[in-house]
């Protein structure tokens, strides 16, 4: 079988081929030229590639002791099918996860137990005052909002997460540019220099977050990290009293997959950090081999709040360990508006666009 080697551009990945006036290779969509040596260089480098080896033991949690389960209950809402666990003092509520009633199913029973929970540090009356401080200086948030609207519910809930803990082998390969600028009487000039940049080392991760709830959006939950998980304590069921726990929905075999993500993209983070003084670096390339992957089950604490406004309910969330608060926020499209045409007529007209907003304002 005969092989066929075909060159891409480095800078826009088009096919390049030898030109003879020039007497190096040049790319006939960018007009990029480089020396035949170069190329050579890359395509070895390219042929060093190696797959990953992520693999995790994700024999996550442990059974339940004998009396372990008793005085907990399962909910379940009728209407987003959101499954939760209480204690037996807790009595139907309304859910946190869609604000619809929640009915009491029965005794809790059959999953894993966890290993750690970060217990609440922070009470209710914390994470209503964090919400009137998310409020503040909003400039596009209506006024009728922060006046009229009320919180329906706020319900302290531990979320589950796996924790995989791993040491990892890497090897990273980037695309970096550096880019030159000059000017003379007539013209502005740039060139740019490709660079293949390649690192290698060990990095090691300890309780690497992975939502294991499917209605607690990813997002949300990874934009009121990180929890400090060394104040994580050995699981007892006395911590669920006044609380929710919603119970994993994804287990830990499923959850591999983003941990893997979140190693890849940190390990590619930190070990571009030791590549400066390029104007560009992004990586292209990586091989990473673990070694001792493993996960946990914790249970950490999230409280969500849920608050209504002309006929749509908005959503936030607060770590109940740190009082990070997250949450999307209704937007004035006339202030909005007003905003966008004070920033044209700022750019356009100088003092008279000031004189000329104000007059629109007022």
């Amino acid at each position: 079988m005969t092989n066929i080697q075909e060159y891409k551009c480095p800078n826009c990945g088009g096919a390049i081929s030898f030109d003879s006036t020039l007497q190096k290779m040049k790319c006939p969509y960018c007009d990029a030229e480089f020396e035949v040596e170069a190329l050579k260089q890359y395509d070895e480098v390219l042929q060093q590639n190696v797959e990953d080896d992520m693999h995790w033991d994700t024999s996550a949690g442990s059974q339940w002791q004998e009396g372990e389960q008793e005085g907990l209950r399962s909910y379940v809402c009728k209407s987003c099918g959101g499954e939760i666990v209480g204690d037996e003092s807790l009595a139907a509520s309304s859910c946190p996860f869609c604000g619809n009633p929640i009915v009491v199913m029965g005794q809790f029973a059959g999953d894993l137990k966890p290993d750690c929970v970060i217990p609440f540090r922070l009470d209710k009356k914390a994470a209503k005052e964090s919400l009137q401080n998310h409020l503040k200086g909003k400039v596009l948030l209506p006024k009728a909002f922060k006046d009229q609207n009320h919180i329906d519910e706020i319900k302290g809930v531990y979320v589950p997460f796996w924790l995989f803990d791993t040491d990892a082998d890497a090897r990273i390969r980037y695309r970096a540019t550096m880019v030159k600028t000059w000017s003379d009487q007539n013209y502005d000039y740039s060139a740019t220099d490709h660079y293949i940049v390649l690192r290698a080392g060990s990095i090691g991760f300890n309780h690497v977050p992975v939502d294991g709830s499917k209605k607690m959006a990813d997002d949300l939950m990874e934009s009121i990290e990180p929890f400090d998980s060394s104040q994580a304590v050995p699981f007892q069921t006395a911590y669920l009293a006044g609380y929710m726990a919603d119970k994993y929905e994804v287990n830990a075999e499923e959850s591999v997959e983003r941990a893997n993500q979140r190693v890849k993209q940190s390990t590619a983070s930190a070990f571009a950090q030791t590549a400066q003084g390029y104007t560009t670096i992004t990586p292209e390339s990586t091989s990473i081999t673990l070694h001792g992957g493993k996960a946990k089950y914790a249970l950490y604490p999230v409280w969500l709040l849920n608050t209504t406004w002309n006929n749509k309910q908005y959503t936030f969330a607060m770590n109940g360990q740190t009082g990070k608060f997250v949450g999307d926020l209704p937007i004035d499209q006339k202030a909005a508006l007003l905003w966008g045409v004070g920033l044209s007529v700022l750019c356009a007209g100088g003092a008279f666009g000031i004189a000329n907003l104000l007059w629109m304002i007022l």
